[in-house]
């Protein structure tokens, strides 16, 4: 299944740097102590922080006591919110050719591509960061 469903490396940039940022109770941290906790290359990470910081997720702020933390609470940032400022809007298109000729309902995989998109959406509108939070470190959700 993990073939299945893809997503770029910005996206799943995003979503890793700002569920760290999370769990780290709105202390500011570097983009280089983020990219070095999920080991990936700084300079990829900061260009994903600075689609973050315009969209409003983050705030940024330079200097020596400088780094970057959530704008707004962990319960109030969805991970479709930060899909979007990474990516764009969710491609509502379902074919795997990506085209718009076909008719879903005539599709060599039936439903699926559609019910796929479907649930990832609505996983994304429904999961917010302090639940992610709350799983993975013991916090308890707010």
């Amino acid at each position: 299944m993990a073939k299945l469903f893809k997503i770029s490396d910005a996206a799943s940039l995003g979503l890793h740097a700002m569920a760290v940022l999370a769990s780290n109770d709105q202390h500011r941290q570097t983009v280089h102590n983020i990219a070095s906790e999920l080991n990936v290359s700084v300079n990829h990470l900061a260009k994903v922080v600075q689609r973050l910081v315009k969209t409003g997720l983050v705030e940024s702020e330079r200097g020596p006591s400088g780094g970057i933390r959530l704008a707004r609470t962990p319960d109030q940032i969805n991970f479709m919110q930060v899909y979007e400022a990474v990516e764009g809007p969710m491609d509502e298109n379902y074919c795997l050719l990506g085209r718009n000729t076909c008719n879903p309902t005539d599709c060599i995989l039936g439903g699926l591509m559609e019910s796929v998109n479907n649930e990832v959406r609505e996983y994304f509108t429904k999961t917010t960061l302090d639940r992610f939070v709350a799983v993975h470190t013991d916090k308890p959700a707010e």
